[in-house]
């Protein structure tokens, strides 16, 4: 009898169990929420980023909507644009599925049944996909923080943009050392590849590169937050009301949290006179790092730069001028306060100019140079350097930065 019964329930245990992980095993999307997006069609009539142009694609939520675009002819990239067209300010790009591997004519965007993202030529070269095929994907969203996300039955996500960012950080975005940990600069506003800067996050801090081509390591330019012995967990862009008595001030901060949740905390970068939540951070083609604040209630100028790191006039004290931008004034020049006021050459400083360069040494070239008093390297703030060296072992990268202080 107690064979029986033993025997009788495992099928019955087995067909429980079976019956019970099959839908996630079996999940897809269903047909209904499939797309196929082509790449073809009028050009937008409004003005974005760059200087490109832009086909629009279906998917939309204000004020973000999914586009392909290019800056070259038949070299497009799949971007997302903050912006309303009832504005006449400019559309500008805030994710990309595909920088460096732009796409052509006819090039497909779709969602098919199994889950996965995929970007893809006319002829079925694959430039992007989401890697999500087989996962549980039922759905995808564009959310009203610009947040593309895909999801399961339950609503979690399975895959998000903000888990890759390019140059740029939407309100809510963050930094893990496991995750979407840096930030790369755009190399032009034609050239649509990475650029020779980069926003790192590191143990303690955020750190900003510059990637010299005579240099064999990206060279330190700044370095913020600092958490001591501890190491980072998250740095979030925030933009939040001020306090509950003041609604309409909102500070513009990163959030940091430490990894034993023994050191965090806000470092205010902006606070703007309303609601800012319609904002980003962009680490720039020049190297500089901005706040752009978007307001959906003008016609015009809607567009404004709330914070600006290397700042001409910065109203806070810690920030540093132009001058800390590595290639302000070219490969070879002198700046202070913002400007490039000299080109250092043997025969002393002369005035700068763009033909500012270092002399080519070469066999049978004798190169010498003018001795520069009081001046710092870009990063002389942030490095120890290899201390004294002689004229003979001399190595100057070619994109140099010179300060002079009073």
């Amino acid at each position: 009898m107690a064979s029986f019964f033993f025997s009788s329930t495992i099928p019955i245990v087995c067909l429980i169990l079976l019956f019970i992980s099959a839908p996630s095993a079996q999940a897809s999307v269903p047909p209904s929420q499939t797309f196929k997006l082509i790449n073809q069609g009028e050009f937008g009539d409004y003005i974005v980023e760059y200087d490109g142009n832009y086909r629009p694609l279906d998917i939309f939520t204000s004020p973000f909507q999914l586009c392909f675009y290019n800056t070259t002819p038949n070299a497009y990239t799949l971007g997302l644009r903050m912006g309303l067209r009832r504005s006449e300010s400019l559309f500008r790009w805030v994710w990309e599925a595909n920088r460096g591997n732009p796409v052509g004519e006819n090039a497909i965007f779709s969602l098919g049944t199994d889950g996965n993202l995929v970007l893809a030529d006319a002829n079925g070269r694959i430039a992007w996909q989401s890697n999500t095929a087989n996962k549980g994907v039922v759905g995808f969203k564009l959310l009203p923080n610009g947040n593309m996300v895909l999801h399961d039955a339950k609503g979690a996500f399975i895959w998000q943009s903000f888990d890759y960012p390019t140059d740029t950080l939407l309100v809510g975005q963050y930094f893990r050392p496991n995750g979407p940990n840096k930030l790369v600069s755009r190399a032009s506003a034609e050239v649509n590849a990475n650029g020779a800067y980069s926003l790192v996050l590191e143990k303690r801090g955020l750190a900003m590169y510059y990637k010299s081509p005579k240099s064999p390591r990206p060279l330190l330019y700044y370095h913020t937050i600092d958490t001591g012995s501890s190491s980072l967990k998250e740095v979030t862009f925030e933009c939040t009301p001020d306090d509950e008595e003041n609604p309409y001030a909102y500070d513009i901060t990163f959030a940091f949290q430490s990894l034993d949740n023994q050191t965090g905390g806000t470092v205010e970068i902006a606070r703007p006179k309303y609601n800012s939540t319609l904002s980003f951070l962009r680490l720039g083609i020049d190297g500089n790092l901005r706040v752009y604040t978007y307001s959906d209630k003008v016609d015009w100028a809607a567009w404004e730069v709330t914070f600006t790191l290397f700042a001409r006039d910065s109203p806070y004290a810690l920030w540093d001028t132009e001058c800390q931008l590595p290639q302000r004034c070219g490969d070879f020049g002198l700046c202070e306060d913002s400007q490039c006021v000299a080109c250092p050459t043997p025969q002393g400083l002369l005035g700068w100019s763009k033909n500012c360069k270092q002399p080519k040494a070469s066999c049978g070239n004798n190169v010498k140079y003018y001795k520069l008093e009081g001046v710092d390297h870009f990063s002389s703030k942030y490095t120890k350097g290899d201390g004294p060296v002689t004229a003979e072992k001399l190595v100057v990268p070619k994109s140099l930065d010179y300060h002079i202080h009073d």
